[in-house]
């Protein structure tokens, strides 16, 4: 297989609850909540780094649309890992996202892995990662 993901599709129980947290309290760029004249194909699609986008997806859409029951979430499943330039741009993103609703898990510190980071939970408790690598810096500078 080779890696070509393009899309990373989280479940939330309230669709325009999460697009206001992740559109209008973290600033990620979106059409919108789109797909609503279909049937279980309402989604919000995020424009994150070239090629890779986020969408929020409703948990029942999403069992749904794969054939399985609804599971209980869970916070220690998968992290969504972002990596920023400098220890000031964790804080920085931090409180944005605590100014937007997240709920901080886990304060920005020092990592025993000579780094720096905090986590965070979106509004349906996704855990977020904000992380500063020296080793993995971002292509981008930002």
């Amino acid at each position: 297989m080779k890696p070509r993901i393009s899309v990373i599709t989280i479940g939330v129980d309230d669709l325009e609850r999460s697009l206001h947290f992740y559109r209008d309290g973290l600033g990620l760029k979106t059409q919108g909540i789109i797909g609503q004249e279909f049937a279980h194909g309402a989604v919000a699609f995020f424009d994150l780094q070239s090629g890779l986008k986020l969408a929020l997806f409703s948990r029942q859409n999403i069992a749904h649309d794969s054939g399985l029951s609804i599971q209980a979430p869970s916070a220690t499943e998968f992290t969504l890992g972002h990596n920023v330039s400098s220890e000031a741009e964790v804080d920085s993103v931090m409180a944005q996202a605590k100014s937007a609703g997240a709920a901080i898990v886990k304060p920005a510190g020092k990592t025993f892995w000579g780094g720096y980071a905090g986590y965070f939970q979106d509004p349906d408790q996704h855990l977020w990662e904000v992380v500063y690598n020296p080793q993995l810096l971002p292509e981008d500078g930002a």
